[in-house]
């Protein structure tokens, strides 16, 4: 990982636990182990840099989903159970699930990238569950509905991924 990616990653830690107000520079620098003019070298200010850090993150996110939606030697199932957990099980459970409350909530900083983001994990899916399933939509918007649910109920990774897998399993039959 190069120097940017790594304050990038720090950034979303940082926007994270303080949310996007209580972010200051200082507070990135700090926790990216870079100074703040260093800082204000690679990004222009505290917008440029949590839109940055976003777009970064989301477009990780899609490529990993993207990938393992793709690895066809797998069963349909199991590979929707681990793009879900990209996309939203990994964000359940504190800390990370801050990280998208903190992206909900500030959605006039988004890049157009990052605001097309959850229509592109859609279209990703669709086209993973229309391998097998004749009418995706349905399917599709039901395991939406199911994630969404899960995690706002789940305490844990652990517990979402259960509760997904039990859904999935029930809607691929």
């Amino acid at each position: 990982m190069g120097r940017r990616q790594d304050v990038l990653a720090s950034a979303v830690r940082t926007f994270a636990a303080r949310g996007y107000r209580g972010t200051s520079m200082d507070a990135v620098a700090q926790e990216a182990q870079i100074s703040r003019p260093g800082l204000y070298f690679l990004f222009s200010s505290k917008p440029a840099l949590f839109r940055e850090a976003v777009a970064h993150l989301l477009a990780e996110d899609l490529a990993a989903v993207e990938q393992v939606l793709a690895e066809q030697d797998r069963p349909l199932g199991s590979r929707l159970v681990d793009a879900f957990d990209r996309w939203a099980g990994r964000w359940v459970g504190p800390p990370a699930a801050d990280v998208p409350r903190v992206i909900a909530d500030n959605p006039d900083l988004l890049d157009p990238s990052a605001r097309a983001a959850p229509a592109r994990f859609e279209a990703l899916v669709t086209g993973a569950v229309g391998e097998q399933v004749p009418e995706p939509a349905p399917v599709v918007a039901t395991l939406l509905s199911v994630s969404v649910g899960v995690k706002h109920q789940a305490a844990t990774r652990a517990e979402y991924l259960e509760r997904f897998r039990t859904a999935v399993t029930l809607l691929l039959r």
